[in-house]
């Protein structure tokens, strides 16, 4: 073992002896840095500009396969920086499409009031909750009588949204 002074430098008996040459670092197609640049070489005449794809970091390459398939599945495009919508809001539309979902409200309503129950009001929330892995809370508060008051809830679930009728009945003394 050899032994160094404060400066790090050995000492003088293997001063004569040039260091070895140090190899230049090739980066590893694992890292960040270096992965986006070996898929931008190899992408350069493709029509996509990939801004970065996650490697697979994982302790055992045993099903480095899978995950690789499953890695090149997560692309992740580079902005494009657009100054304007491809396609411009237009309210009107949206607003009839929005009324017509609203007359659903007021279907129900005057379907409840059909029934005849006299002295009570009566509020309608009607929901549509894609559904996209999240969970959702809603919540309702009211003074509440329970002798008198009541509510009722039904649901319609497809694949991909949740629609919600909530019936609430208030008595009005």
């Amino acid at each position: 073992m050899e032994k160094r002074g404060r400066g790090g430098k050995p000492s003088s008996s293997t001063a004569s002896q040039p260091p070895p040459p140090r190899r230049e670092r090739r980066p590893s197609m694992f890292e960040r840095e270096a992965y986006t640049q070996i898929l931008k070489e190899r992408l350069r005449d493709s029509i996509h500009d990939v801004q970065y794809v996650e490697p697979p970091f994982d302790d055992s390459i045993a099903d480095l396969g899978k995950e690789w398939k499953s890695a090149l599945a997560k692309l992740k495009f580079a902005n494009s920086y657009r100054m304007e919508p491809l396609k411009k809001f237009q309210a009107h539309s949206v607003e009839t499409k929005a009324q017509q979902i609203l007359k659903l409200a007021d279907r129900i309503l005057s379907a409840v009031k059909e029934f005849g129950y006299h002295r009570y009001k009566f509020i309608i929330k009607v929901l549509f909750i894609q559904k996209t892995g999240q969970a959702i809370n809603i919540a309702s508060r009211w003074i509440w009588d329970v002798a008198w008051d009541s509510w009722v809830a039904v649901k319609q679930e497809t694949e991909t949204y949740v629609a919600l009728a909530l019936v609430f009945a208030l008595y009005c003394e």
